[in-house]
């Protein structure tokens, strides 16, 4: 609906990203106050075992996609459901509704080539350019970290850049395929949409 509920949901992608359950996001809003905080995140501690690895992310208005790497057992399938339940849970308080904010079950597929891994993120990365949403798309994606050197890092990018000279180069790439995606020539049997 608006900035505030993009930041919540970054925010649950950083803090639900652990073994251990955090809790409620609100109740942790609370503690360590007088430490300044990314979109008001809980400190953690840099030993906290992550679920997964985020390599690409899109954040749409009416969907989201993520490309990750599941880094303990049954990792994805724990995030996913913190998330979804923690931003609905979010969502309906905030807007005085209840019920299923999401269309069902997460869907996934797993990643079985390089190949599709380039492609994919190209696709997450500019997921905006591939729906044309236009003035729609809330620009919250991995593609400026994948394209600015300089920019704060979230992803595990190294897996997608290592395979290219610089990030201009990625940029290249992704441009060039976005294309090819839009005409279902390279992923198009993979994509879930």
């Amino acid at each position: 609906m608006d900035d505030s509920d993009f930041s919540r949901f970054l925010q649950g992608m950083r803090e639900f990203n652990a073994v251990d359950p955090i809790g409620s996001l609100y109740e942790n809003s609370f503690r360590k106050k007088d430490k300044p905080t990314w979109v008001g995140q809980v400190e953690r501690s840099e030993k906290t075992e992550l679920l997964v690895s985020f390599v690409c992310y899109c954040l749409n208005p009416n969907h989201y996609h993520f490309i990750l790497e599941q880094k303990t057992e049954k990792g994805i399938e724990k995030f996913m459901h913190r998330i979804g339940c923690g931003y609905t849970n979010y969502f309906n308080l905030n807007y005085e509704r209840s019920g299923a904010l999401f269309q069902g079950k997460y869907k996934a597929i797993h990643v079985d080539s390089n190949e599709y891994l380039l492609h994919l993120s190209a696709y997450v990365n500019l997921n905006d350019k591939v729906h044309q949403l236009g003035s729609r798309a809330s620009k919250l994606s991995s593609w400026q970290e994948y394209v600015d050197e300089k920019a704060k890092s979230f992803c595990k990018k190294d897996i997608i850049l290592e395979q290219f000279k610089n990030s201009y180069e990625y940029k290249k790439f992704a441009q060039d395929s976005l294309e090819d995606i839009k005409n279902r020539k390279k992923i198009g049997p993979y994509l879930l949409e």
